[in-house]
């Protein structure tokens, strides 16, 4: 008896986690994509807006180099400014964090981005910061975010559903092991769409820098810069939220010539 109610009750923790996922969908006006989300996009920008400071504070807050804010403010506001950003009801806020050492750039959901000086100094150029800065707006106008909460909502409710049902209470200890293997699984999971979340940011960048006058080919320079930071480092922080440049490169290649089958118009700045 105590069996079959376990297994109605994993039932329906699946089916409530399933039909909240996939009856749950959005169109994306910006990559046509129809999306399974939950959060609004004045929740996204609330939710970005909240947790700005606290993810600043972990990168030793703002910069203090106001001539290098400028700067990736500039970049980023003209990104905004020739591209379809500028139509999303998303609040951009570009930001240079103070932590020298760290190489990253990450972006919260509704428009809060954020790059490293550490980052911002072994980049050699505009373009390259564009391409950089691009690549983040393509994360807020793709919804990533609000996307991997929905998977995040799905895969912990199937994961609870699974203990519930594989529950032996004569081995209390077997619920633990089993309950780490559907944890594990679904950070399985959500690493896969994260790194389909980073492609398609570099696609969106590819579609973004040269709306900006920017060479998006300065994409690559910047893949062969985090490369050649990751072989001076172990852990590079940026290497734990993207793949790996190496991989991209050749996929940053294919969408350059798809967009300019006859080359790279001239005049943009690389």
């Amino acid at each position: 008896m105590q069996l079959n109610l376990r297994f109605i009750i994993a039932i329906i923790v699946a089916a409530v986690s399933l039909f909240g996922y996939y009856f749950n969908t959005s169109k994306n006006e910006i990559t046509g994509e129809t999306q399974h989300v939950s959060m609004s996009a004045d929740q996204e920008i609330a939710l970005g807006l909240q947790a700005a400071p606290s993810m600043a504070a972990q990168y030793g807050g703002v910069s203090t180099n106001a001539q290098a804010r400028a700067a990736v403010q500039q970049v980023g506001q003209k990104l905004i400014a020739s591209t379809k950003a500028s139509q999303t009801p998303y609040k951009f806020q570009f930001h240079l964090l103070a932590d020298d050492k760290t190489i990253n750039a990450f972006a919260l959901p509704g428009g809060q981005i954020f790059i490293t000086e550490g980052l911002l100094k072994n980049l050699k150029t505009e373009a390259q910061l564009a391409g950089v800065l691009a690549h983040e707006i393509g994360h807020v106008v793709g919804r990533h975010s609000a996307a991997q909460v929905a998977k995040s909502n799905l895969t912990q409710g199937l994961a609870g559903a699974a203990t519930i049902a594989s529950y032996d209470p004569n081995s209390p200890g077997s619920s633990i092991a089993k309950a780490a293997i559907a944890a594990a699984i679904a950070k399985v999971v959500s690493m896969r769409f994260s790194r389909n979340d980073e492609l398609e940011a570099d696609k969106l960048a590819v579609d973004f820098t040269p709306q900006a006058g920017y060479d998006p080919r300065a994409m690559i320079e910047v893949m062969n810069i985090l490369a050649q930071a990751g072989g001076r480092s172990s852990t590079p922080e940026f290497m734990s939220t993207h793949p790996d440049p190496g991989n991209r490169i050749a996929l940053l290649e294919q969408e350059i010539t798809a967009d300019f089958p006859q080359g790279v118009p001239a005049g943009l700045k690389n």
